[in-house]
């Protein structure tokens, strides 16, 4: 099937259509509501997928103030929703990030923030969709009681082979667009939400009946967070609980197809934040109690189990059946994160084409499924090709593309904070109201994030930051966050040679009119 192409050009005009208006793309309207959209953030985030493999890193950095950490890393990106909220009310546009920031600073600036949600996003798709491969041939082991079946994870080719089938499922069923997005998404969201709150009760219990040596009493030091021994400490814990929160923002890529477009995602982003610190919140406290954060047996904190802790928890905790349910509730969360992530990528390019900032093929939607068919099939190519690139050449290169990810996440939320705060500086006196929510609120969001920004930026020019490869000298983390955005750089210049409209601030600026294209 040919695709539409709904890019306006320069100079178009709508009569009757004021700035803050949807600008459309030729997507299905009204496809998602309330409930729909907060179900899309909260399975982007993936919330046991995320526990899994951050839980016993986290305790391991900062101890039993796991939970003070998961509480800091909450609040900037709390006060960043603020901020997504308030830009979505002015203009509810599936670019996001990258409208916003051009609106606010510009084109370049806007376009390497755009850059940054991009390739934050191919990263964190590789990644999901290895981890689904790992549990699937886990679980394939553990339901035949097999353990040359769940040993086939370990044969490359295999593995390769399996995750790229995963991530063109995903693809397809993306391009199919929201309605089946979003049918696939309540089953999958609903089972790990199920799942993990029969393991918090289970550890709960547990804990009550004290049947692990390791096991400790609650306490409400848990949530000081200035009881982390160090600064050191301190950051590289909160950079992995910022982690924990990323793809919340996938509400508001869903803007133009959203009932109530304007006010349903700011909503719908924030219950997802609600329901995540919960879910993260019980499930640290509860495995705390249970099993404590020290570094042997099935403490937290153990470093031979910390990169999978449900693995090490499922049995011990929730018993050899109910422990199954674990483990599929892990796969679920992959991969329901890996069929959602695709969402934020995918507009965020078709936005960037519509504006011109991208060649103009992207800006094609299907005639059908109202997708953004090309881009969806491009972000799934990427992904494929990334995936099978860094397996292939190290396992150590992919592990530190994922420590790198924190630095992308950092660098395109705060611009975002502060586009808002300088979007809305003249009408920072109207009330108090826009004064907190307008300024305050997203200006602390985006210098904590800033902070982090930085911070680990300098650890990660240290060898040991990661799996502790280098490069003449300076960690591969560092050489591959910075470039990263090197390289987003070289891109935009190219870019720019062959779409100069846009640079030029001729297409989208904050005084152009929002436009309604018809399908």
């Amino acid at each position: 099937m040919t695709q539409l192409d709904v890019r306006p050009r320069v100079g178009d005009t709508v009569s009757g259509v004021a700035e803050g208006d949807v600008r459309g793309k030729g997507l299905g309207k009204g496809s998602v509501g309330l409930v729909g959209s907060a179900v899309i953030g909260i399975s982007t985030v993936a919330p046991v997928y995320c526990l899994t493999s951050t839980l016993g890193s986290t305790a391991g950095e900062v101890g039993v103030q796991m939970p003070a950490v998961f509480l800091a890393g909450f609040l900037p990106m709390l006060l960043v929703a603020f901020a997504y909220r308030e830009l979505n009310k002015a203009m509810p546009d599936c670019g996001t990030s990258f409208t916003w920031t051009v609106k606010a600073f510009g084109p370049r600036i806007g376009w390497m923030c755009g850059w940054g949600l991009v390739i934050a996003t191919i990263i964190v798709l590789s990644n999901l969709a290895g981890v689904a491969t790992s549990y699937f041939w886990l679980l394939a082991g553990e339901i035949t009681n097999n353990p040359s079946i769940s040993a086939l994870d370990d044969n490359k080719l295999v593995h390769i082979a399996t995750c790229l089938t995963l991530i063109a499922t995903a693809t397809a069923i993306s391009y199919r667009g929201m309605t089946a997005t979003k049918g696939v998404q309540y089953a999958l969201v609903g089972l790990q939400l199920a799942v993990l709150a029969i393991f918090v009760a289970m550890a709960f219990q547990k804990a009550s009946a004290g049947s692990f040596d390791t096991g400790l009493d609650f306490s409400w030091q848990w949530m000081n967070p200035f009881a982390v021994e160090s600064m050191a400490a301190f950051t590289a814990g909160l950079s992995l609980s910022i982690f924990m929160y990323w793809g919340w923002d996938a509400c508001l890529a869903t803007n133009e197809e959203t009932t109530g477009s304007a006010k349903t995602p700011g909503r719908a982003s924030l219950i997802a934040m609600i329901v995540l610190v919960g879910s993260y919140l019980a499930t640290g406290i509860a495995a705390q109690m249970a099993v404590g954060s020290g570094t042997s047996g099935l403490g937290l904190g153990n470093p031979e189990t910390s990169d999978n802790v449900f693995a090490a928890l499922a049995g011990p905790v929730m018993g050899p059946m109910l422990g199954i349910l674990l483990f599929v509730a892990v796969l679920a969360s992959a991969t329901a994160s890996l069929q959602t992530t695709f969402i934020p990528v995918a507009r965020t390019v078709l936005a960037m084409s519509t504006y011109e900032a991208l060649p103009s093929s992207y800006a094609k939607v299907h005639p059908r499924f109202k997708t953004p068919g090309r881009a969806t099939v491009m972000a799934g190519v990427a992904t494929g090709v990334f995936y099978t690139v860094m397996t292939l050449v190290s396992e150590n290169v992919l592990t530190d593309t994922i420590f790198a990810l924190g630095l992308m996440i950092c660098f395109y939320y705060s611009l975002t904070a502060f586009a808002c705060a300088w979007y809305f500086r003249k009408e920072l006196r109207n009330s108090a109201r826009d004064l907190f929510f307008k300024g305050v609120f997203p200006v602390l969001g985006g210098l904590l994030l800033a902070t982090v920004f930085f911070k680990t930026l300098i650890d990660m020019w240290n060898p040991s930051y990661g799996s502790g490869s280098t490069v003449l000298g300076v960690g591969s983390v560092f050489i591959i966050g910075v470039g990263l955005l090197a390289l987003g750089l070289v891109v935009m210049f190219v870019t720019e040679r062959r779409s100069p409209a846009f640079f030029r601030g001729q297409v989208l600026t904050k005084s152009t009119p929002a436009l309604v294209v018809e399908d």
